[in-house]
């Protein structure tokens, strides 16, 4: 896993970008399954997740609590999935070292805890991210390395990335302005998708607890 600390970062700065991309995707997509990145800052008492998902049996969750941040990504083409053992069961070392708090994160059954080929978790007090070690065979990949670069630090690759993704030109100021943080207008939704209904963009953003 090194390497991946400068990739990802302070685990706030993460969640912004997560949440960047998060409510760019609902603007830019009017369907919740096609959307690749999606974030739910309310998703249990003091717990918030982001899910990566492309359509294709391959996903990425982060969940932020109170205790630290758990990284867990499943490439269901990798030798490290459970599915790809004689006995369906999660490859040595993955979860071996996570503390208590954070693999107790992953009891939700949305979080498939048991598909997994990569994880990695910080906790509150951490300074770097940490992963289990893991003996990875020759000619093998966990999938961690393609995963985690879907996690687009700056505006210029994320649009790069989605233009061919949602088939359309996304416009880079307003890609930078929500990466930025800045409040969410119907100026920028209707510059975004000029075909997305501004009010039903707004009342999602507002039920999901995006904005």
């Amino acid at each position: 896993m090194a390497g991946f600390n400068e990739w990802l970062g302070e685990p706030e700065l993460l969640k912004k970008r997560l949440v960047a991309m998060a409510i760019i995707e609902l603007i830019v997509c009017d369907q919740a399954w096609l959307r690749y990145h999606s974030f739910a800052p309310l998703w249990s008492p003091g717990i918030s997740a982001a899910k990566v998902d492309n359509g294709s049996g391959d996903e990425l969750f982060v969940i932020f609590a109170a205790d630290g941040v758990i990284l867990k990504g499943f490439d269901h083409e990798s030798g490290l999935s459970p599915h790809a053992r004689e006995e369906f069961e999660v490859w040595p070392g993955i979860y071996d070292e996570v503390p208590p708090k954070l693999l107790g994160l992953l009891n939700d059954e949305a979080f498939e805890q048991d598909h997994v080929t990569f994880c990695l978790w910080r906790e509150a007090v951490d300074t770097k991210w940490r992963s289990g070690q893991v003996d990875i065979p020759t000619g093998m990949d966990d999938g961690a390395g393609w995963l985690l670069g879907t996690l687009y630090a700056a505006p210029e690759p994320y649009v790069e990335w989605a233009n061919d993704y949602f088939e359309m030109e996304l416009h880079m100021e307003m890609v930078k302005r929500i990466y930025a943080g800045e409040p969410i207008e119907a100026s920028i939704i209707q510059t975004l998708n000029p075909e997305r209904n501004v009010e039903d963009a707004l009342r999602e953003l507002r039920e999901s607890g995006l904005v």
